[in-house]
């Protein structure tokens, strides 16, 4: 969270949560305002608290500068999703913020591994911002040299990407469990990126076709598909049986997939509206998230999809 609104004075910086990514941008923002008089030089970094080995996840960050549960091996520098509505259904969570903080906006969405960013390998991001000058300034905040960003207008679409993608990267793992090779995984890809584009169209209309083809769409899709944890998670759940809350406190430490709930909301969404028909990647995905589908029948979902009929 960026303070913008003000040119008086240096802007201040927080970041919200301390997870893998909170503590991989921490650490790019970290050492970006020390070189940029624009900033307040110290950014307050929130904590959800937790016991590690005796002492406060906080405490470990402000003294060893490491975020030693979500991030080991990586310094952060010493001056540092979708939401259910209640009648059912996804609000955006840039909305639900700007409804409760009466703020403006801005999303950053992209293939951005936080371990990667995190060791400096080059990537890509995007950042989705209405006003222009507040772009430029979060561009110079967060943009390094293995960093790069792109700013475009088009905030709706950037974070429906960064949240249907990870439906997407369920039935990756799915067919990973299955033992299916990487063409059928490309089938999966290409199927969930069309329906992640029809599902912008109806449910947000005045997407734009163009934001699918920056780091926030199709790029972060593959990472996702390839290296993210629902996918890690959707192949153990195929392969060992167990449950996929099971296998999230095994494999995740601490962590959750976003897929699952995900899917579900847009579940809710497309039955409401009598659809699932028109998403049978994204229904079938559901349904064996719930299991009420065996995991064998994705594959009979990519063969009878409406793309093939």
């Amino acid at each position: 969270m960026c303070e913008v609104a003000d040119t008086s004075k240096p802007k201040r910086v927080a970041i919200i949560g301390s997870g893998n990514w909170g503590s991989a941008i921490a650490r790019i923002i970290g050492s970006n305002i020390l070189k940029n008089g624009k900033f307040d030089s110290t950014i307050q970094m929130y904590v959800f608290e937790e016991i590690i080995d005796g002492q406060k996840l906080s405490e470990i960050i402000n003294t060893k500068h490491e975020n030693v549960k979500y991030l080991p091996g990586f310094s952060i520098p010493s001056n540092v999703g979708f939401d259910i509505t209640p009648g059912g259904g996804i609000e955006l969570i840039s909305s639900v913020i700007n409804k409760l903080l009466n703020i403006d906006m801005a999303v950053l969405m992209g293939a951005n591994l936080a371990g990667e960013v995190a060791a400096e390998k080059f990537c890509e991001t995007t950042i989705g911002c209405k006003d222009k000058e507040a772009g430029k300034l979060l561009k110079e905040l967060i943009q390094t040299d293995y960093f790069r960003v792109v700013v475009v207008d088009d905030i709706n679409t950037i974070e429906v990407c960064g949240a249907l993608k990870n439906i997407v990267a369920c039935g990756a793992g799915f067919v990973d469990g299955l033992g299916y090779g990487d063409n059928t995984k490309a089938a999966v890809i290409r199927l969930g990126l069309m329906e992640m584009i029809k599902f912008a169209d109806v449910f947000y209309p005045g997407s734009k076709l163009s934001t699918f083809f920056e780091s926030c769409g199709v790029a972060d899709l593959i990472t996702t598909c390839y290296g993210g944890r629902n996918r890690k998670v959707a192949e153990a759940f195929v392969k060992t049986g167990k449950r996929i809350e099971e296998l999230e406190n095994e494999m995740l430490n601490g962590q959750r997939m976003q897929g699952p709930q995900t899917a579900e909301e847009v579940h809710i969404m497309l039955k409401s509206k009598g659809m699932e028909k028109r998403f049978p990647l994204f229904t079938a995905i559901h349904q064996i998230c719930q299991g009420n589908l065996p995991p064998t029948q994705m594959i009979n979902c990519i063969k009878n999809h409406p793309e093939h009929v």
